[in-house]
């Protein structure tokens, strides 16, 4: 489904990602660990097009080049990004919010649905719709900017950072919800710097070291092995 070959990244003279290969098979949940500053933000950023990519680098979606693709089309394709720091819309209630995920829709019928798909993965949402989104706590904005991301039903979610700046318990519930959109069959690309939690719930992972993809395998494999033991769950 997505897939990415020789992802190289410059900011000036900053080569942020150096030739990096990753894939997410349909269905898959893939989580991409790694400490502040690796570039996986970066990554994810380089893959909806809201960066630049250097010349040679391949970001494919089902065979259609992203890269060709100005950054405002790519939802119309499939992909759907969950920003890391949420950024909703605060002045705006959480229906308007979600109607903003769905702009690039005409179809009413198509938007309803969005939004019964959303408020049947969200109940809390559809409690709180006509409520400002500036005045939802943390955790609900993420479930908010979840939300909006799909209403467009997309072919695969890139969440960034969703448990930032959680308390441990709004943490576990994110976490939660992000297993029961995997189980229902949407695919996601996570990046994430809790190493365990991303890890509990992925297929498989990549950790990213200063730019560079250092190693990769099955989740389970990665979280017994020694190196990312004690580089990321502090064993």
């Amino acid at each position: 489904m997505l897939e990415i070959k020789d992802l190289n990244v410059f900011y000036g003279a900053i080569h942020a990602l150096k030739g990096i290969s990753l894939t997410v098979e349909e269905g898959e949940l893939v989580s991409l660990i790694g400490a502040n500053g690796a570039g996986k933000t970066t990554t994810l950023h380089a893959i909806s097009g809201l960066i630049p990519s250097a010349p040679g680098s391949v970001v494919s979606l089902d065979g259609a080049d992203l890269r060709k693709t100005p950054a405002n089309k790519i939802i119309s394709m499939g992909l759907a990004h969950v920003p890391e720091g949420r950024h909703v819309f605060a002045r705006m209630t959480v229906e308007e919010n979600l109607r903003m995920g769905a702009y690039i829709l005409r179809d009413q019928k198509q938007i309803a649905s969005g939004l019964e798909l959303v408020y049947t993965h969200f109940p809390r949402l559809k409690e709180r719709r006509r409520q400002l989104a500036g005045t939802l706590s943390g955790g609900e904005q993420q479930m908010l900017a979840t939300g909006r991301a799909l209403m467009t039903e997309p072919k695969i979610l890139l969440m960034d950072e969703p448990s930032m700046g959680l308390s441990p318990l709004l943490v576990k519930e994110i976490f939660a919800i992000i297993e029961t959109l995997h189980k229902s069959g949407i695919t996601i690309l996570l990046v994430e710097q809790n190493a365990k939690m991303a890890l509990a719930v992925a297929d498989r992972a990549y950790v990213l070291e200063t730019g560079k993809i250092s190693m990769s395998g099955s989740a389970k494999e990665l979280a017994e092995d020694d190196r990312v033991r004690k580089a990321y769950l502090g064993a």
